[in-house]
């Protein structure tokens, strides 16, 4: 078989590794040196890709994706097959995405990622995730009952905001030799997310509540990757989307719902995708699909009141968002969002409750790519030299991020991420009443949104409104069935007539899931030690230590 393409090896974002494999990616989650792994090039379509591709499920899609990142050496065009089917088998919609018509004279539509097994997006990716941890460590455990008869384990460690625990749980549970555990910030994710995850009761689940934010649960999680001890005894894998396969198995939606649209209006439609952003992930996977070729016109950033996203756009600065910057008095946001100490804030969509977006960093290394190495826009792998320029770069933005809370990039930067991105920031406020509009008004009504999709809807009704291309179609990513997010829900529709959220809302899969039989330790404060310690110690009582 022929060796690897440059877009099926791996490496660092931060310079310091080069030259891995996709399971090396997929299973170490994040690089040595701290940084994110990232593909040495960028593939791009074949030729005849739109005429090819046009009539294929959401199945074959994400074969034809997949293979230009993963070698045939690695994984068998069979058994990619196989583990695509596998990981598909468990959605609720044969088309895995639909794209749904909102307000059709305004070209708005959504894509609905919320058919999977806990309701959310994250689903797409994790399923597969899921399968393919096992499909490396049955092979991987096949060739050391050959050798010395020890056995391959993997210990998953990931962090939460809500969605991502449930999904990663659903996707790991009863797996052998794969023990995962999840972190969440106490007391700062939906009731039924909470119940998602602690009431699956399977042995090698383990729920972590944490006193703090999903940033400190994010940062334990890297500092328990890099740890010395707990990282040689224990292999250590990640399923946040810090892990490649999260962005590379997103990248298959923008094209199924590609296809979806150009079958209903015809020809090549122009596309803006609107994505309620958190941690940069899920329009990432965007970003990569316009570079190999998929034609999208703009991809728009939309945030809550946590805005890092949205406010890089605007000026150029990356940076975390002291309270002192915008609250008013008692801690309270201009828009009303509830001001933590650390700079989070607490809104309507706590998925997006982040204050640092970890996958922005993989976008940076390509920016720095481009602005600081200068290598031409293009799918050409880059020369060593440039690699590591772009590495070094990144390196200093994050150590600058780190250290003083600020990085400021170039204005070169600054264009190049203009050209592919535009961004809005929606309050508390406009989400409730966006979530109302849809739900109340002809023709989309009585649809009903989760407060972070109606945070795209409304990123996506704004920029319709300011804009004067009538041609233009408006994709928003629907990323969450709305029963996760009942208050919210409520807050907008409660007193409006012909609403009940137990008739018009909650599916059967969610009745008297939070009476059910808990399992979840609390962690008393965010320190990375007390976590390491009750790893350790639930490991042992697995038997896996």
């Amino acid at each position: 078989m022929a060796a690897p393409t440059a877009s099926q090896r791996y490496l660092s974002s931060r310079g310091g590794s080069y030259g891995f494999s996709f399971e090396e990616a997929v299973l170490k989650g994040l690089a040595a040196d701290g940084g994110l792994f990232i593909p040495e090039a960028i593939p791009s379509l074949p030729a005849g890709w739109e005429s090819a591709w046009a009539g294929l499920s959401f199945q074959e899609l994400a074969y034809e994706v997949l293979s230009l990142y993963i070698s045939a050496d690695e994984i068998s065009a069979e058994d990619l097959k196989s583990l695509i089917d596998r990981s598909y088998s468990t959605f609720r919609h044969p088309d895995i995405a639909p794209v749904v018509d909102l307000i059709p004279e305004d070209n708005l539509h959504v894509m609905e990622l919320f058919h999977g097994p806990t309701f959310a997006f994250k689903d797409v990716a994790l399923q597969f995730v899921g399968n393919l941890f096992e499909y490396f460590l049955i092979r991987k455990n096949a060739q050391n009952d050959a050798e010395d008869g020890k056995r391959h384990a993997l210990t998953v460690i990931g962090a939460t905001s809500g969605d991502t625990g449930s999904a990663a749980i659903y996707g790991l549970r009863g797996k052998k030799d794969v023990s995962v555990f999840i972190l969440h910030p106490k007391g700062k994710v939906s009731p039924i997310q909470e119940a998602q995850m602690t009431t699956v009761l399977d042995d090698n689940v383990h729920n972590l509540a944490v006193e703090g934010t999903f940033d400190d649960c994010q940062d334990i999680v890297k500092t328990l990757f890099s740890h010395p001890i707990l990282s040689k005894t224990h292999n250590l894998g990640a399923v946040n989307s810090i892990n490649w396969a999260r962005i590379l198995a997103q990248i298959v939606y923008y094209f199924s719902s590609y296809f979806a649209l150009a079958n209903k209006v015809g020809g090549s439609p122009k596309i803006r995708y609107v994505v309620p952003t958190g941690n940069f992930g899920d329009i990432l996977a965007g970003y990569f699909a316009k570079r190999m070729g998929l034609p999208i016109d703009q991809l728009v950033i939309a945030t809550n009141a946590n805005d890092i996203l949205d406010r890089f756009v605007k000026s150029g600065r990356y940076e975390k968002h002291p309270v002192s910057a915008e609250e008013g008095e008692g801690g309270i946001a201009e828009d009303g969002a509830k001001a933590h100490p650390g700079g989070v804030k607490e809104t309507l969509a706590p998925a997006m409750d982040i204050l640092v977006s970890s996958n922005f960093e993989r976008l940076l290394w390509y920016l720095a790519l481009e602005c600081v190495s200068e290598v031409a826009v293009g799918n050409d792998e880059p020369t060593q030299e440039q690699k590591e320029t772009a590495g070094a770069t990144v390196q200093q933005w994050m150590n600058d991020l780190k250290t003083v809370g600020t990085t400021i990039v170039p204005d070169s930067v600054l264009s190049a991420a203009r050209r592919d991105f535009a961004s809005e920031r929606v309050s508390d406020e406009d989400t409730v009443a966006t979530i109302k509009k849809v739900f109340t008004t002809p023709p989309s009504a009585p649809y009903v949104l989760d407060p972070h999709s109606a945070i795209g809807v409304c990123a996506a009704m704004r920029i319709i409104e300011k804009s004067e291309d009538k041609d233009a179609h408006y994709v928003s990513l629907s990323t969450a069935h709305p029963a996760k997010f009942n208050h919210a829900v409520d807050l907008a529709l409660g007193e409006v007539e012909g609403y009940d959220f137990e008739t018009t809302v909650r599916p059967k899969e969610f009745i008297g899931l939070e009476q059910r039989e808990k399992r979840v330790r609390v962690i008393e404060r965010p320190d990375a030690e007390l976590v390491r310690a009750a790893v350790e110690e639930m490991l042992e009582v697995e038997g896996k230590v």
